[in-house]
């Protein structure tokens, strides 16, 4: 690993992998000190959740009254409680930050900007977090991770201290992802684990910018994943078995919600995406293009094919995948880039049908996502 400098500062990755290999009697107690967690979890949002100011660190007075409440551990308790104050300071934050560039917009004299804001911080209503889905996070007090086992497994997990006597030896495969990240990062001494998998999070050296190359203009469509302005989308639109994602919406769009065949079908959406995204070559890419969509479907009512459009998920895995690349990404405004023509500059609504985008003015004709990818027919490849 190299040393840290502010030009490469350290990022944190993470890679799961599943707890499946754990006989019954380890499942039952890992599910029964979760549940036991996410509880003194929740009975620490409600008491600090009406103080108004609140450390990382909870008071003796508070963790003493819950450890009477529990048969967790004085520092399994600790561990809980900490990750509470940090949900209850997260939910806080944004309405934090609105209400200190309030301030300094009234400050440097930017009423109109100071009046929007406030509007939208007194419009707001900060609600309790929800603990439904927190996974019990715990440092190196509690945890050992052994990799080198000459048994059929890839390592095993020693859990301690963690109240009424609880030792856990869970045995775990290693992944490809996971070798992947031993191989390039240092892995931390803390672990997330749920009643099926734990999560190993690793520090790496975030790659340096490259200084040459060329741009490329990426358009995130409902179709395809996303199509880029070198066209070379085009040659992995189906996957193995034939698949598209304009097929996984369609079929996701009929399961039930909460179903078994739906979280299947969610599950193969991911998988297409990432495989979709491994397939985008970057090389001789210095920057990249990409459009910003926000308030996507706020106030608005959507088909459950649109409601199954993945943007979130397609956005974040091109930026990360920029990022390891040393790419740079720029996120520029999706505001008419579905009609406007890149070869001319004209721009008319009906430029675009459906798929196809035939331009009006000047004939220009190609497919309607490539189109919308070349954002700055000057600088994108």
């Amino acid at each position: 690993m190299k040393k840290k400098d502010k030009d490469n500062p350290e990022i944190i990755r993470s890679s799961s992998t599943s707890l499946k290999f754990s006989n019954s009697n380890k499942i039952i107690k890992l599910f029964n000190f979760i549940e036991e967690y996410k509880k003194v979890v929740s009975i620490t949002v409600d008491y600090l959740w009406n103080l108004e100011k609140i450390d990382s660190l909870i008071p003796k007075e508070i963790t003493d009254i819950i450890i009477a409440q529990t048969w967790l551990s004085a520092r399994a308790v600790q561990c809980a409680c900490k990750q509470a104050s940090g949900i209850v300071r997260g939910t806080r934050a944004k309405q934090k930050k609105r209400l200190k560039m309030t301030a300094q917009f009234k400050k440097d004299g930017m009423f109109k900007k100071a009046r929007k804001l406030q509007k939208i911080y007194d419009k707001v209503k900060t609600t309790k977090p929800n603990i439904n889905n927190v996974c019990p996070e715990l440092d190196e007090r509690f945890v050992g991770i052994c990799f080198d086992n000459p048994t059929t497994y890839g390592g095993w997990i020693t859990l301690t201290c963690l109240g009424n006597k609880t030792k856990l030896v869970l045995p775990f495969k290693k992944t490809e992802h996971l070798n992947k990240m031993l191989g390039i990062g240092k892995i931390k001494k803390g672990i997330r684990i749920s009643n099926d998998k734990v999560t190993f999070n690793f520090e790496m050296i975030k790659p340096e910018l490259r200084k040459e190359g060329k741009t490329l203009g990426i358009d995130i469509g409902c179709t395809d994943v996303c199509a880029l302005s070198n066209n070379e989308h085009t040659q992995f639109k189906k996957d193995c078995h034939g698949h598209t994602l304009e097929s996984i919406q369609k079929s996701l769009a009929r399961k039930k919600k909460g179903s078994k065949a739906f979280a299947r079908e969610q599950k193969h959406r991911t998988n297409y995406i990432k495989w979709y995204l491994n397939q985008i070559n970057f090389d001789g890419v210095k920057t990249l293009r990409i459009e910003n969509i926000k308030y996507l479907r706020k106030g608005k009512r959507t088909s459950r094919y649109l409601s199954a459009w993945p943007y979130p998920l397609i956005k974040n895995g091109l930026i990360d995948k920029a990022l390891w690349a040393g790419v740079q990404t720029i996120k520029c405004s999706p505001t008419y880039t579905s009609q406007r023509c890149s070869k001319c500059g004209w721009t008319r609504k009906s430029n675009r049908r459906g798929k196809k985008f035939i331009c009006t003015a000047c004939d220009f004709a190609c497919d309607a996502d490539h189109n919308a990818s070349i954002k700055d027919r000057k600088s994108v490849v």
